[in-house]
């Protein structure tokens, strides 16, 4: 008895230390809506610092995943806990150190940008600069601009403003580039990056997969109300190691090879090219191949 209590302690605080570096941990999370199972025992755990991006379809639960994270819903049943604390229990305090980024407020139509984020930082007792944070989000030059004038790659800033106005060190963002342009979508991009080397851990749900590649260090994707797959985008499915295709352009046209050794093939090529393969090029299954043969595979289950 007395050798179970000395080692008891030691583990009780590797498990103290491993749930201190999760930003958010969650176990059998469920929850229903009359006979309609939205969420089916979830498990996940976020390390602090870390850029999650978490995927399904229309319908698959995420969005009433993230807003019992939040805090806007009450699970069923399971544990969830975000920064330590279960959002059912959130004070004050909680809610300043989290940074929510819903798809589009809308609400300061009439207001201009500086006086939007200023009014914000009032509600945060550890506020950033207003103008310093205006700076970051590329919205200087429309600083006296009303928000309805603003385009949408511009709100879509503001928006994100008003969620790290109070310095969080969890940022949930829901479709942050939805309605973007190729371009804006890059410059957001690089946006979040800044905010994720900061230091922030942010949770982003999208249903762009290139953005989930370009952002995420993991990806998990949701299917009927459970977590079918968690890895890193480029691992995500064995997708390292899928066959690949290569292509080329043969005597008569395009041609192809699926193979589980892209480079025996090229090599094969080259020598019997005697050099440059035409055309040539080996590519593996994309990040939304991968994702689209999951869901395809969970909705025909």
């Amino acid at each position: 008895m007395a050798a179970s209590i000395r080692i008891f302690p030691h583990r009780r605080a590797i498990v103290d230390a491993v749930t201190e570096n999760l930003a958010i941990e969650v176990r059998g999370l469920r929850k229903a809506y009359g006979a309609t199972v939205a969420v089916d025992g979830l498990d996940l755990a976020v390390p602090r610092g870390e850029v999650f991006a978490l995927l399904g379809p229309n319908g698959a639960g995420k969005t009433t995943t993230v807003e019992i994270l939040e805090g806007f819903r009450r699970p069923d049943g399971g544990e969830v806990r975000v920064l330590g604390t279960n959002p059912r229990d959130a004070t004050a305090e909680w809610r300043s150190r989290v940074g929510i980024v819903l798809q589009s407020t809308g609400e300061f139509e009439e207001l201009t940008v500086a006086e939007v984020v200023h009014h914000f930082a009032r509600y945060y007792p550890n506020a950033a600069d207003p103008d310093k944070v205006i700076d970051r989000v590329g919205l200087t030059d429309k600083r006296d601009s009303r928000a309805e004038r603003l385009s949408g790659g511009q709100k879509r800033r503001l928006d994100v403003a008003l969620g790290i106005i109070g310095q969080p060190e969890l940022l949930f963002l829901d479709e942050p580039t939805t309605g973007f342009d190729p371009e804006a979508r890059r410059e957001f991009w690089e946006l979040i990056r800044g905010l994720a080397a900061a230091g922030t851990t942010i949770l982003l749900t999208t249903h762009y997969l290139d953005e989930a590649e370009a952002l995420a260090d993991r990806v998990g994707v949701i299917a009927k109300g459970r977590m079918v797959a968690l890895s890193t985008p480029a691992e995500l499915g064995d997708r390292r190691n899928a066959m690949a295709t290569v292509h080329w352009q043969g005597p008569n046209g395009p041609e192809s090879e699926r193979t589980h050794t892209p480079t025996a093939t090229v090599a094969a090529l080259a020598e019997r090219f005697g050099g440059e393969v035409p055309a040539l090029t080996v590519s593996r299954p994309t990040l939304e191949d991968v994702y689209l043969t999951m869901i395809g595979k969970e909705e025909a289950a």
